[in-house]
Protein backbone atom coordinates (compact mmCIF):
# COMPACT_ATOMS: atom_id res chain seq x y z
CA UNK A 1 0.00 0.00 0.00
CA UNK A 2 2.57 2.88 0.71
CA UNK A 3 4.29 1.95 -2.20
CA UNK A 4 1.74 2.06 -4.16
CA UNK A 5 1.03 5.38 -3.00
CA UNK A 6 4.34 6.76 -2.92
CA UNK A 7 4.59 5.67 -6.73
CA UNK A 8 1.02 7.61 -7.49
CA UNK A 9 2.49 10.58 -6.10
CA UNK A 10 5.81 10.74 -8.13
CA UNK A 11 3.77 9.92 -10.88
CA UNK A 12 1.85 12.96 -10.19
CA UNK A 13 -1.60 11.46 -10.09
CA UNK A 14 -3.88 14.09 -9.30
CA UNK A 15 -6.95 12.43 -7.37
CA UNK A 16 -6.75 9.71 -5.26
CA UNK A 17 -9.38 7.88 -3.48
CA UNK A 18 -8.22 6.27 0.04
CA UNK A 19 -11.05 4.20 1.28
CA UNK A 20 -10.56 3.70 5.22
CA UNK A 21 -11.82 3.95 8.87
CA UNK A 22 -8.49 4.14 10.03
CA UNK A 23 -7.79 8.52 9.45
CA UNK A 24 -4.82 8.59 11.81
CA UNK A 25 -2.94 5.53 10.94
CA UNK A 26 -3.93 6.47 6.85
CA UNK A 27 -2.32 9.72 7.56
CA UNK A 28 0.58 8.64 9.51
CA UNK A 29 1.69 6.60 6.37
CA UNK A 30 1.08 9.37 3.92
CA UNK A 31 3.17 11.55 5.60
CA UNK A 32 5.86 8.46 6.34
CA UNK A 33 5.44 8.51 1.99
CA UNK A 34 5.86 12.47 1.97
CA UNK A 35 9.23 12.54 3.99
CA UNK A 36 10.87 9.91 1.49
CA UNK A 37 9.93 12.15 -1.71
CA UNK A 38 12.35 14.84 -3.34
CA UNK A 39 11.32 17.52 -3.25
CA UNK A 40 9.72 17.11 0.43
CA UNK A 41 5.51 17.76 0.04
CA UNK A 42 4.10 19.29 3.06
CA UNK A 43 0.35 17.78 3.71
CA UNK A 44 -2.83 20.01 4.55
CA UNK A 45 -5.98 18.01 5.72
CA UNK A 46 -9.21 19.41 5.10
CA UNK A 47 -12.44 18.55 7.31
CA UNK A 48 -15.53 20.56 7.20
CA UNK A 49 -15.61 21.39 11.24
CA UNK A 50 -12.22 23.01 10.54
CA UNK A 51 -11.72 23.69 7.36
CA UNK A 52 -7.89 23.32 6.06
CA UNK A 53 -5.11 22.73 8.86
CA UNK A 54 -1.61 21.73 8.22
CA UNK A 55 -1.11 18.25 9.57
CA UNK A 56 1.03 17.89 13.10
CA UNK A 57 -0.92 20.67 13.73
CA UNK A 58 -3.21 20.59 17.10
CA UNK A 59 -7.06 19.20 15.56
CA UNK A 60 -8.75 22.49 17.51
CA UNK A 61 -6.29 24.54 15.62
CA UNK A 62 -7.69 26.78 12.72
CA UNK A 63 -5.37 28.05 10.29
CA UNK A 64 -7.75 28.86 6.97
CA UNK A 65 -10.83 29.24 8.64
CA UNK A 66 -12.30 30.83 5.32
CA UNK A 67 -11.91 27.02 3.64
CA UNK A 68 -14.59 25.39 5.75
CA UNK A 69 -16.95 25.06 2.96
CA UNK A 70 -15.53 22.58 0.22
CA UNK A 71 -15.59 24.75 -2.66
CA UNK A 72 -13.28 27.48 -0.74
CA UNK A 73 -10.74 24.96 0.07
CA UNK A 74 -10.36 23.10 -3.28
CA UNK A 75 -9.72 26.53 -4.35
CA UNK A 76 -7.27 27.78 -1.82
CA UNK A 77 -5.71 24.41 -2.78
CA UNK A 78 -5.73 25.70 -6.81
CA UNK A 79 -3.60 28.37 -5.52
CA UNK A 80 -0.67 27.14 -3.70
CA UNK A 81 2.33 27.14 -5.88
CA UNK A 82 4.57 24.85 -3.61
CA UNK A 83 4.02 21.21 -3.82
CA UNK A 84 2.11 19.40 -1.73
CA UNK A 85 -0.53 16.70 -0.58
CA UNK A 86 -3.73 17.89 0.48
CA UNK A 87 -6.08 14.98 2.19
CA UNK A 88 -9.81 15.95 1.98
CA UNK A 89 -12.13 13.79 4.62
CA UNK A 90 -15.35 12.57 4.49
CA UNK A 91 -16.13 14.93 1.00
CA UNK A 92 -18.28 12.04 0.27
CA UNK A 93 -21.46 13.62 1.70
CA UNK A 94 -21.11 16.41 -1.38
CA UNK A 95 -20.88 13.62 -4.35
CA UNK A 96 -24.10 14.58 -5.70
CA UNK A 97 -22.70 18.50 -5.09
CA UNK A 98 -22.30 19.68 -9.17
CA UNK A 99 -20.26 22.37 -7.61
CA UNK A 100 -17.64 20.42 -5.54
CA UNK A 101 -17.35 18.48 -8.50
CA UNK A 102 -16.73 21.25 -10.84
CA UNK A 103 -14.39 22.22 -7.95
CA UNK A 104 -12.01 19.20 -8.15
CA UNK A 105 -12.27 19.39 -12.30
CA UNK A 106 -11.04 22.29 -12.36
CA UNK A 107 -8.51 21.46 -9.77
CA UNK A 108 -6.93 18.41 -11.66
CA UNK A 109 -6.73 20.52 -14.65
CA UNK A 110 -4.58 22.86 -13.06
CA UNK A 111 -2.51 20.15 -11.31
CA UNK A 112 -0.55 18.78 -14.32
CA UNK A 113 3.43 19.64 -13.76
CA UNK A 114 3.04 20.89 -10.08
CA UNK A 115 3.37 17.87 -7.63
CA UNK A 116 0.08 18.93 -5.92
CA UNK A 117 -2.29 15.96 -5.21
CA UNK A 118 -5.74 15.25 -3.64
CA UNK A 119 -6.22 12.60 -1.32
CA UNK A 120 -10.02 12.07 -0.70
CA UNK A 121 -9.88 9.87 2.37
CA UNK A 122 -13.41 8.36 3.77
CA UNK A 123 -15.03 4.85 4.92
CA UNK A 124 -17.56 4.98 2.08
CA UNK A 125 -17.02 4.44 -1.56
CA UNK A 126 -18.65 7.57 -3.82
CA UNK A 127 -17.49 8.52 -6.72
CA UNK A 128 -19.01 11.08 -8.99
CA UNK A 129 -19.21 9.58 -12.89
CA UNK A 130 -17.72 13.03 -13.74
CA UNK A 131 -14.19 11.80 -11.75
CA UNK A 132 -14.53 8.04 -12.25
CA UNK A 133 -11.97 8.54 -15.12
CA UNK A 134 -9.61 11.11 -13.08
CA UNK A 135 -9.24 8.93 -9.25
CA UNK A 136 -7.47 6.08 -8.60
CA UNK A 137 -8.70 4.02 -6.17
CA UNK A 138 -7.11 2.79 -2.74
CA UNK A 139 -8.36 -0.11 0.09
CA UNK A 140 -6.20 0.88 3.31
CA UNK A 141 -5.44 -2.20 4.46
CA UNK A 142 -5.84 -3.10 8.07
CA UNK A 143 -3.16 -3.91 10.32
CA UNK A 144 -1.13 -7.21 9.74
CA UNK A 145 0.73 -9.36 12.08
CA UNK A 146 3.64 -7.10 12.68
CA UNK A 147 1.79 -3.93 13.43
CA UNK A 148 -1.05 -5.79 15.96
CA UNK A 149 1.67 -6.88 17.58
CA UNK A 150 3.68 -3.86 18.32
CA UNK A 151 0.21 -2.97 19.83
CA UNK A 152 0.37 -5.94 21.96
CA UNK A 153 3.50 -5.39 22.89
CA UNK A 154 2.32 -2.17 24.57
CA UNK A 155 -0.77 -3.78 25.89
CA UNK A 156 1.44 -6.75 27.86
CA UNK A 157 3.67 -3.46 29.06
CA UNK A 158 0.76 -2.26 31.25
CA UNK A 159 -0.12 -5.90 32.25
CA UNK A 160 0.71 -7.61 35.57
CA UNK A 161 2.44 -10.75 33.32
CA UNK A 162 4.72 -9.49 30.67
CA UNK A 163 5.78 -11.97 29.48
CA UNK A 164 3.95 -14.85 27.12
CA UNK A 165 4.76 -17.72 24.89
CA UNK A 166 5.44 -17.44 21.41
CA UNK A 167 1.86 -19.66 20.92
CA UNK A 168 -0.35 -17.31 22.96
CA UNK A 169 1.26 -14.75 21.40
CA UNK A 170 0.18 -16.19 18.05
CA UNK A 171 -3.62 -17.04 19.37
CA UNK A 172 -3.86 -13.44 20.38
CA UNK A 173 -2.85 -11.67 17.29
CA UNK A 174 -4.48 -14.44 14.91
CA UNK A 175 -7.31 -13.63 17.07
CA UNK A 176 -7.29 -9.55 16.06
CA UNK A 177 -6.42 -10.24 12.79
CA UNK A 178 -9.28 -7.68 10.60
CA UNK A 179 -9.92 -5.69 13.54
CA UNK A 180 -8.28 -1.53 12.40
CA UNK A 181 -5.13 -0.69 15.54
CA UNK A 182 -7.63 1.27 17.50
CA UNK A 183 -10.33 -1.97 17.54
CA UNK A 184 -7.33 -3.77 18.81
CA UNK A 185 -6.06 -1.58 21.16
CA UNK A 186 -9.44 -1.57 22.94
CA UNK A 187 -10.04 -4.94 22.74
CA UNK A 188 -6.75 -6.18 24.43
CA UNK A 189 -7.34 -3.44 26.90
CA UNK A 190 -10.92 -4.65 27.40
CA UNK A 191 -9.08 -8.74 28.23
CA UNK A 192 -6.63 -6.89 30.70
CA UNK A 193 -9.51 -5.24 32.48
CA UNK A 194 -11.60 -8.17 32.49
CA UNK A 195 -8.58 -10.59 34.34
CA UNK A 196 -5.43 -8.31 35.14
CA UNK A 197 -3.63 -10.18 32.26
CA UNK A 198 -3.42 -11.27 29.08
CA UNK A 199 -3.05 -14.66 28.30
CA UNK A 200 -4.74 -18.00 25.88
CA UNK A 201 -7.73 -17.35 27.82
CA UNK A 202 -8.59 -14.16 26.98
CA UNK A 203 -8.61 -14.99 23.26
CA UNK A 204 -12.32 -15.25 23.14
CA UNK A 205 -12.95 -11.87 24.64
CA UNK A 206 -10.99 -10.84 21.13
CA UNK A 207 -12.98 -12.85 19.02
CA UNK A 208 -16.26 -11.19 20.75
CA UNK A 209 -15.12 -7.44 18.91
CA UNK A 210 -14.99 -9.90 15.56
CA UNK A 211 -18.67 -10.68 15.81
CA UNK A 212 -19.29 -7.19 16.72
CA UNK A 213 -17.77 -6.15 13.98
CA UNK A 214 -19.69 -8.48 11.87
CA UNK A 215 -22.86 -7.40 13.47
CA UNK A 216 -22.12 -3.43 12.76
CA UNK A 217 -21.80 -4.75 8.84
CA UNK A 218 -25.50 -5.43 8.76
CA UNK A 219 -24.95 -7.46 5.80
CA UNK A 220 -22.80 -10.51 6.92
CA UNK A 221 -24.09 -13.09 9.83
CA UNK A 222 -21.49 -14.28 12.44
CA UNK A 223 -23.25 -17.88 13.26
CA UNK A 224 -23.04 -19.77 16.24
CA UNK A 225 -22.67 -23.57 15.73
CA UNK A 226 -23.60 -26.27 17.70
CA UNK A 227 -23.71 -29.50 16.19
CA UNK A 228 -21.39 -31.52 14.82
CA UNK A 229 -20.33 -33.41 11.77
CA UNK A 230 -21.68 -36.59 13.08
CA UNK A 231 -25.03 -34.84 13.62
CA UNK A 232 -25.40 -35.30 9.73
CA UNK A 233 -27.17 -38.53 8.46
CA UNK A 234 -25.98 -40.42 5.82
CA UNK A 235 -23.67 -37.75 2.70
CA UNK A 236 -20.36 -39.83 3.83
CA UNK A 237 -18.52 -38.92 0.48
CA UNK A 238 -19.29 -35.08 1.03
CA UNK A 239 -18.14 -35.51 4.42
CA UNK A 240 -15.13 -37.66 3.51
CA UNK A 241 -14.17 -35.25 1.53
CA UNK A 242 -14.78 -32.13 3.74
CA UNK A 243 -12.70 -33.92 6.51
CA UNK A 244 -9.22 -34.95 4.20
CA UNK A 245 -9.45 -30.56 3.94
CA UNK A 246 -9.79 -30.21 7.45
CA UNK A 247 -6.16 -29.09 7.73
CA UNK A 248 -6.44 -27.36 3.93
CA UNK A 249 -5.81 -23.59 5.90
CA UNK A 250 -2.90 -24.59 7.65
CA UNK A 251 0.89 -23.33 6.30
CA UNK A 252 1.77 -26.81 6.70
CA UNK A 253 -0.36 -27.55 3.40
CA UNK A 254 1.04 -24.62 2.18
CA UNK A 255 4.42 -25.70 2.54
CA UNK A 256 3.07 -29.08 1.14
CA UNK A 257 2.67 -27.14 -1.93
CA UNK A 258 -1.15 -27.27 -1.79
CA UNK A 259 -3.39 -24.37 -2.62
CA UNK A 260 -5.74 -22.94 -0.50
CA UNK A 261 -9.75 -24.22 -1.64
CA UNK A 262 -12.07 -21.98 -3.04
CA UNK A 263 -15.51 -23.51 -2.40
CA UNK A 264 -18.58 -25.76 -2.95
CA UNK A 265 -21.45 -25.57 -4.68
CA UNK A 266 -23.92 -28.15 -2.99
CA UNK A 267 -27.35 -28.99 -4.92
CA UNK A 268 -29.64 -31.11 -3.97
CA UNK A 269 -33.58 -31.45 -2.70
CA UNK A 270 -34.82 -29.04 -0.24
CA UNK A 271 -34.75 -30.63 3.44
CA UNK A 272 -31.76 -32.94 2.53
CA UNK A 273 -28.97 -31.71 4.98
CA UNK A 274 -27.40 -28.89 2.60
CA UNK A 275 -27.32 -26.04 5.31
CA UNK A 276 -26.55 -28.54 7.79
CA UNK A 277 -23.52 -29.61 6.46
CA UNK A 278 -22.69 -26.09 5.28
CA UNK A 279 -23.13 -25.24 9.02
CA UNK A 280 -21.28 -28.17 10.74
CA UNK A 281 -18.29 -27.66 8.34
CA UNK A 282 -17.48 -24.32 10.89
CA UNK A 283 -17.16 -26.95 13.59
CA UNK A 284 -15.03 -29.25 11.88
CA UNK A 285 -12.41 -26.73 10.61
CA UNK A 286 -12.13 -24.61 13.13
CA UNK A 287 -12.96 -21.98 11.24
CA UNK A 288 -15.95 -18.42 11.90
CA UNK A 289 -18.98 -18.85 9.92
CA UNK A 290 -20.14 -16.08 7.95
CA UNK A 291 -23.72 -16.21 6.87
CA UNK A 292 -23.81 -13.64 3.61
CA UNK A 293 -27.68 -12.68 3.11
CA UNK A 294 -27.74 -11.42 -0.20
CA UNK A 295 -31.24 -9.82 0.11
CA UNK A 296 -29.15 -6.68 2.29
CA UNK A 297 -27.13 -6.21 -0.54
CA UNK A 298 -29.44 -4.75 -2.66
CA UNK A 299 -29.95 -0.84 -1.90
CA UNK A 300 -32.01 1.23 -4.64
CA UNK A 301 -31.79 4.64 -2.49
CA UNK A 302 -28.57 5.65 -4.88
CA UNK A 303 -26.80 4.22 -8.63
CA UNK A 304 -24.18 1.86 -7.25
CA UNK A 305 -25.12 1.62 -3.69
CA UNK A 306 -25.86 -2.28 -3.92
CA UNK A 307 -22.26 -2.85 -5.42
CA UNK A 308 -20.76 -1.25 -2.75
CA UNK A 309 -22.60 -2.78 0.11
CA UNK A 310 -21.55 -6.42 -1.49
CA UNK A 311 -18.06 -5.36 -1.56
CA UNK A 312 -18.05 -4.07 1.91
CA UNK A 313 -19.05 -7.50 2.76
CA UNK A 314 -16.59 -9.29 1.25
CA UNK A 315 -13.85 -7.16 2.43
CA UNK A 316 -14.90 -7.68 5.76
CA UNK A 317 -15.04 -11.35 5.29
CA UNK A 318 -11.60 -11.29 3.70
CA UNK A 319 -10.29 -9.37 6.68
CA UNK A 320 -11.51 -11.91 9.81
CA UNK A 321 -9.88 -14.96 7.00
CA UNK A 322 -9.51 -17.49 7.24
CA UNK A 323 -13.23 -18.20 7.14
CA UNK A 324 -16.04 -19.88 5.37
CA UNK A 325 -18.71 -18.15 3.52
CA UNK A 326 -22.10 -19.55 3.69
CA UNK A 327 -24.57 -18.59 1.03
CA UNK A 328 -28.13 -20.33 1.34
CA UNK A 329 -30.05 -20.90 -1.39
CA UNK A 330 -28.00 -18.70 -4.05
CA UNK A 331 -30.17 -19.84 -6.59
CA UNK A 332 -32.42 -17.20 -5.44
CA UNK A 333 -30.47 -14.96 -5.20
CA UNK A 334 -28.86 -14.68 -8.74
CA UNK A 335 -31.44 -16.16 -10.73
CA UNK A 336 -32.72 -13.09 -12.66
CA UNK A 337 -29.08 -12.02 -12.82
CA UNK A 338 -29.14 -12.24 -16.79
CA UNK A 339 -32.09 -10.36 -17.69
CA UNK A 340 -32.32 -7.53 -14.22
CA UNK A 341 -31.84 -5.06 -16.56
CA UNK A 342 -35.33 -4.79 -17.16
CA UNK A 343 -36.30 -5.04 -13.78
CA UNK A 344 -33.81 -3.22 -11.53
CA UNK A 345 -31.98 -1.48 -14.01
CA UNK A 346 -29.33 -4.35 -13.78
CA UNK A 347 -28.21 -3.76 -10.97
CA UNK A 348 -28.96 -7.84 -10.16
CA UNK A 349 -26.60 -8.18 -12.94
CA UNK A 350 -23.72 -5.87 -12.03
CA UNK A 351 -23.98 -7.25 -8.32
CA UNK A 352 -23.69 -11.06 -10.36
CA UNK A 353 -20.48 -10.17 -12.09
CA UNK A 354 -18.92 -7.80 -9.05
CA UNK A 355 -19.35 -11.76 -6.96
CA UNK A 356 -18.13 -13.86 -9.81
CA UNK A 357 -15.12 -11.45 -9.93
CA UNK A 358 -14.28 -11.78 -6.32
CA UNK A 359 -14.40 -15.59 -6.39
CA UNK A 360 -11.94 -15.53 -9.84
CA UNK A 361 -9.46 -13.04 -8.07
CA UNK A 362 -9.69 -13.62 -4.36
CA UNK A 363 -6.63 -14.28 -2.69
CA UNK A 364 -7.55 -14.65 1.00
CA UNK A 365 -8.32 -17.61 2.40
CA UNK A 366 -12.19 -17.45 2.29
CA UNK A 367 -14.26 -20.68 1.13
CA UNK A 368 -17.68 -20.05 0.02
CA UNK A 369 -20.11 -22.64 0.69
CA UNK A 370 -23.72 -22.31 -1.04
CA UNK A 371 -26.33 -24.38 -1.46
CA UNK A 372 -28.68 -23.89 -4.07
CA UNK A 373 -32.58 -25.83 -4.65
CA UNK A 374 -33.19 -24.69 -8.67
CA UNK A 375 -30.16 -25.28 -10.93
CA UNK A 376 -31.99 -24.07 -13.67
CA UNK A 377 -31.86 -20.78 -12.27
CA UNK A 378 -27.91 -20.75 -11.85
CA UNK A 379 -26.08 -18.81 -14.91
CA UNK A 380 -24.06 -21.05 -16.81
CA UNK A 381 -20.65 -18.54 -15.55
CA UNK A 382 -21.47 -19.55 -11.99
CA UNK A 383 -21.09 -23.57 -12.61
CA UNK A 384 -18.45 -24.01 -14.88
CA UNK A 385 -15.38 -25.87 -14.08
CA UNK A 386 -12.65 -23.81 -11.66
CA UNK A 387 -15.73 -21.12 -9.89
CA UNK A 388 -15.91 -23.99 -6.91
CA UNK A 389 -13.72 -26.90 -6.44
CA UNK A 390 -16.55 -29.17 -6.38
CA UNK A 391 -20.10 -28.85 -6.84
CA UNK A 392 -22.03 -32.00 -5.16
CA UNK A 393 -25.63 -33.28 -5.51
CA UNK A 394 -27.49 -34.09 -2.30
CA UNK A 395 -30.30 -36.87 -3.14
CA UNK A 396 -32.81 -37.90 -0.78
CA UNK A 397 -31.82 -40.47 1.15
CA UNK A 398 -31.64 -43.86 1.07
CA UNK A 399 -32.79 -46.29 3.28
CA UNK A 400 -29.44 -46.56 5.31
CA UNK A 401 -28.45 -42.85 5.13
CA UNK A 402 -32.63 -42.71 7.01
CA UNK A 403 -31.86 -45.35 9.12
CA UNK A 404 -29.11 -42.97 10.22
CA UNK A 405 -31.08 -40.21 10.20
CA UNK A 406 -33.79 -41.74 12.54
CA UNK A 407 -31.19 -43.02 14.53
CA UNK A 408 -29.62 -39.12 15.56
CA UNK A 409 -33.24 -37.51 16.13
CA UNK A 410 -34.54 -40.33 17.98
CA UNK A 411 -31.18 -40.45 20.45
CA UNK A 412 -30.87 -36.74 20.38
CA UNK A 413 -34.68 -36.18 21.91
CA UNK A 414 -34.45 -39.90 23.50
CA UNK A 415 -31.28 -41.52 24.98
CA UNK A 416 -32.97 -45.48 24.95
CA UNK A 417 -34.03 -45.98 21.53
CA UNK A 418 -34.22 -49.56 21.78
CA UNK A 419 -37.80 -49.56 21.73
CA UNK A 420 -38.13 -48.39 18.32
CA UNK A 421 -37.69 -50.74 15.33
CA UNK A 422 -36.20 -48.33 12.71
CA UNK A 423 -35.96 -50.90 9.86
CA UNK A 424 -39.62 -50.63 9.76
CA UNK A 425 -39.78 -46.74 10.27
CA UNK A 426 -37.18 -46.15 6.95
CA UNK A 427 -39.32 -48.45 5.27
CA UNK A 428 -42.62 -46.26 5.83
CA UNK A 429 -40.74 -42.95 5.08
CA UNK A 430 -39.16 -43.81 1.50
CA UNK A 431 -38.92 -40.92 -0.50
CA UNK A 432 -39.09 -38.44 2.40
CA UNK A 433 -36.54 -36.24 3.13
CA UNK A 434 -34.26 -35.57 6.57
CA UNK A 435 -36.50 -32.38 7.15
CA UNK A 436 -39.41 -34.27 6.78
CA UNK A 437 -38.56 -37.16 8.94
CA UNK A 438 -37.53 -34.42 11.57
CA UNK A 439 -41.26 -33.11 11.32
CA UNK A 440 -42.70 -36.16 11.64
CA UNK A 441 -41.33 -37.26 14.73
CA UNK A 442 -41.72 -33.82 16.36
CA UNK A 443 -45.75 -33.82 14.73
CA UNK A 444 -45.59 -37.32 16.75
CA UNK A 445 -44.34 -35.94 19.80
CA UNK A 446 -46.48 -33.46 20.34
CA UNK A 447 -49.62 -35.87 19.40
CA UNK A 448 -48.41 -38.19 22.45
CA UNK A 449 -47.38 -34.79 24.47
CA UNK A 450 -51.19 -33.52 23.90
CA UNK A 451 -52.33 -36.98 25.39
CA UNK A 452 -49.89 -36.75 28.52
CA UNK A 453 -48.12 -39.92 27.49
CA UNK A 454 -45.10 -40.78 26.23
CA UNK A 455 -44.85 -41.08 22.12
CA UNK A 456 -44.47 -44.44 20.50
CA UNK A 457 -43.38 -46.24 17.12
CA UNK A 458 -47.08 -45.99 15.93
CA UNK A 459 -47.38 -42.61 16.54
CA UNK A 460 -44.60 -41.65 14.47
CA UNK A 461 -45.95 -44.04 11.74
CA UNK A 462 -49.18 -42.04 11.85
CA UNK A 463 -47.61 -38.71 11.48
CA UNK A 464 -45.39 -39.94 8.27
CA UNK A 465 -48.40 -41.71 6.69
CA UNK A 466 -50.04 -37.88 7.60
CA UNK A 467 -47.38 -36.05 5.24
CA UNK A 468 -47.18 -35.76 1.44
CA UNK A 469 -43.42 -35.97 0.76
CA UNK A 470 -41.54 -33.08 -1.52
CA UNK A 471 -40.37 -35.23 -3.78
CA UNK A 472 -44.75 -36.71 -5.09
CA UNK A 473 -45.59 -33.07 -4.69
CA UNK A 474 -42.90 -31.87 -7.05
CA UNK A 475 -41.70 -35.19 -8.29
CA UNK A 476 -40.60 -33.04 -11.77
CA UNK A 477 -38.46 -31.25 -10.61
CA UNK A 478 -36.49 -33.89 -8.32
CA UNK A 479 -36.48 -35.69 -11.82
CA UNK A 480 -34.72 -32.67 -13.67
CA UNK A 481 -32.39 -32.28 -10.86
CA UNK A 482 -31.48 -36.00 -10.85
CA UNK A 483 -30.68 -36.01 -14.37
CA UNK A 484 -29.19 -32.81 -14.32
CA UNK A 485 -26.91 -33.80 -11.76
CA UNK A 486 -25.94 -37.20 -12.87
CA UNK A 487 -23.81 -36.20 -14.94
CA UNK A 488 -22.75 -32.96 -13.79
CA UNK A 489 -21.93 -33.44 -10.41
CA UNK A 490 -20.36 -35.20 -7.41
CA UNK A 491 -22.93 -37.61 -5.56
CA UNK A 492 -22.81 -36.46 -1.85
CA UNK A 493 -24.13 -40.44 -0.43
CA UNK A 494 -21.00 -42.82 -0.84
CA UNK A 495 -23.19 -45.75 -1.98
CA UNK A 496 -23.95 -43.84 -5.39
CA UNK A 497 -20.37 -42.69 -5.30
CA UNK A 498 -18.52 -45.88 -5.22
CA UNK A 499 -21.29 -47.40 -7.65
CA UNK A 500 -20.34 -44.61 -10.09
CA UNK A 501 -17.00 -45.21 -10.25
CA UNK A 502 -17.14 -48.58 -10.85
CA UNK A 503 -19.35 -47.82 -13.48
CA UNK A 504 -16.63 -45.84 -14.88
Amino acid sequence: MREDLNVLIQAQYPLIYLVTFEEERAEQMVAAVAQRLRPQRRIFSWTMTHGIVEYGQPRNVTQHNSTVSPEAAIEWVMRQREPGIFIFKDLHPFRDSPAVTRCLRDAISSFRDTQKTVILMSPVQEIPIELEKEVVLLDFQLPTMGELNQVLTQELGQSKSTTITTDVREKLLKAALGLTRDEAEKVYRKARVITGQLTEAEVEIVLSEKKQLIRRNGILEFMEVDETIESVGGLEELKHWLTQRSNAFTERAREYGLPQPKGMLILGVPGCGKSLIAKTTSRLWGLPLLRLDLGRVYDGSTVGRSEANLRNALRTAESISPAILFIDEIDKAFSGSSGSSDSDGGTSGRIFGTFLTWMQEKTSPVFVMATANRVERLPSEFLRKGRFDEIFFVDLPNEEERKEIFHIHLQKRRGDISRFDLDQLIKVCEGFSGAEIEQGLISAMYEAFAQGREFTQLDIIAAIRATLPLSKTMSEQVTALRDWARQRARPAAASVAEYQRMEF
